[in-house]
């Protein structure tokens, strides 16, 4: 491989096409810097303070929920990413080998809308931060600003986001650290700081559901990342590159918010960080606002190749390359500039609903998908089929996980616990969210049941 081909300025070329031997690079370090790196960022400061500042736990129970959260949760996501190395294409196309080429599209246009979702959301937090510790930039600026740097990453593809991720993994990880020793030494925490809150069963089950999301929410993209790799890169080796990188890079910015949501006053998680990190807060900000830009590729990357995945089932003989991504890009960063200006001023409400609700539908879709690739097809597809319009060997719909996508959003019905809706059985634990377990509890043996006919059906034809 030549130096210009590894190079992390040279633009990819393919978008949801299968990946062929000789295109294979990297080694499984990158899955631990692109993860890790990715996570370290603003806006998991302010999803691990959601365990004090909504939830309500005391440190010492955030702390448990939180780490437990994202370990369980880290499982599913690294499952997910072995299978990259192996079938060499993107997730949401992997999924026609579950759902069949119509079928799979609701969950591909789901998974589109998950990530113009979190880009906002990224936007808004990453402008707001820079406004909020430089007056001189506005919030609209700073979301444009932010904005920018993620669609040119978008537009050079694969290797300039992992080679930009390899670098804030040692750039914000130093910053992390650095932040953890100004709040800690130089600031100091209150004096009643492991008094605050208490235990409480319902804030415990929802910071625990939020990590565990914080993790199942890569789920649909985690493979886009690991689909370059070697084949001989091995399943367990993706695995755990994956998993560490990830659970890691999660585990301890949230960390961070959490003593930031319990010493700070008023609540505001970003205030408080800057107000406690005092002169060091300027190079804070500015690190941490890279890396929201790092990971708004990646899920703009991610949007924009589901995006394609759509086009191409409508359209089996559309190639999209290269010019396709940016173009799609840029529209799809359009739709999601309009979510970020028109949603600031509501945004931690607004992002908390938005998390919930994404627990319910992805976690149906990740069962399916991991018991039918472990389980049912033990790895083995028909790549090929994937971009038929009739599906191939896999058909245009697969009742039997359609079907059971559906359950699986039925079943977490009663046990759902947020602002818009609480479920009965919700109710009757005060309000504790344990939906997710339900869900994969359900539609895991469900699936495994009533695949195994199909699966036989499926070894003939490849035979």
């Amino acid at each position: 491989m030549t130096t210009t081909q590894n190079s992390a300025s040279t633009l990819e070329l393919s978008t949801i096409q299968p990946i062929a031997a000789h295109e294979r690079h990297g080694r499984a370090r990158d899955l631990f810097t692109i993860w890790f790196g990715s996570n370290i960022m603003l806006l998991t400061v302010v999803t691990g303070a959601l365990a004090v500042t909504v939830f309500k736990l005391s440190f010492v129970a955030a702390l448990l929920a939180l780490v437990l959260g994202n370990l369980v949760g880290g499982i599913f996501m690294a499952l997910h990413s072995a299978q990259g190395p192996q079938l060499g294409v993107p997730q949401m196309v992997q999924t026609r080998g579950q759902f069949g080429s119509f079928g799979s599209l609701l969950v591909v246009a789901l998974v589109v809308i998950m990530y113009l979702g979190f880009f906002a959301s990224n936007l808004v937090l990453g402008g707001q931060t820079l406004s909020a510790r430089f007056p001189v930039v506005s919030t609209n600026a700073g979301i444009l600003l932010v904005g920018v740097v993620s669609v040119i990453a978008t537009v050079f593809g694969y290797r300039l986001i992992h080679g930009y991720t390899r670098l804030m993994s040692w750039l914000s990880g130093g910053v992390l650290l650095l932040s953890f020793v100004w709040v800690l030494f130089v600031h100091g925490l209150p004096a009643d700081f492991m008094q605050r809150n208490g235990f409480n069963l319902p804030g415990f089950m929802g910071a625990l559901s939020i990590a565990a999301l914080w993790q199942l929410a890569y789920a649909p993209y985690v493979s886009d990342y690991s689909r370059y790799m070697p084949q001989d890169t091995g399943s367990r080796t993706a695995f755990w590159s994956s998993y560490w990188g990830c659970c890691l890079g999660s585990i301890l910015p949230m960390v961070l918010g959490v003593m930031v949501g319990l010493a700070a006053d008023g609540g505001d998680v970003v205030a408080g960080l800057i107000g406690m990190t005092g002169g060091f807060s300027a190079v804070m900000v500015a690190v941490f606002s890279i890396g929201i830009a790092a990971t708004n590729a990646m899920n703009l990357y991610c949007g924009t190749l589901s995006a394609i995945t759509v086009g191409q089932t409508l359209i089996p003989s559309w190639n999209a390359k290269a010019g396709w991504r940016a173009f799609i890009a840029l529209s799809l960063f359009g739709g999601s500039l309009a979510l970020a200006l028109l949603g600031q001023d509501n945004f931690m409400a607004n992002y908390t609903n938005f998390i919930l609700l994404l627990l319910y539908v992805l976690v149906p879709w990740s069962a399916i998908n991991l018991v039918d690739y472990y389980l049912v097809a033990h790895g083995k597809y028909d790549v090929l089929s994937f971009f038929r319009r009739d599906g191939g060997i896999y058909g245009t719909f697969n009742w039997t996980a359609v079907n059971c996508y559906v359950l699986g959003i039925l079943v977490q019905v009663p046990f759902m616990s947020t602002e818009l809706y609480t479920g009965v059985v919700a109710k009757a634990m005060n309000g504790a969210d344990i939906s997710w377990i339900v869900g994969l509890g359900v539609v895991s043996p469900v699936y495994w049941l009533f695949s195994r006919k199909r699966q036989r059906a499926l070894a003939g034809a490849r035979a």
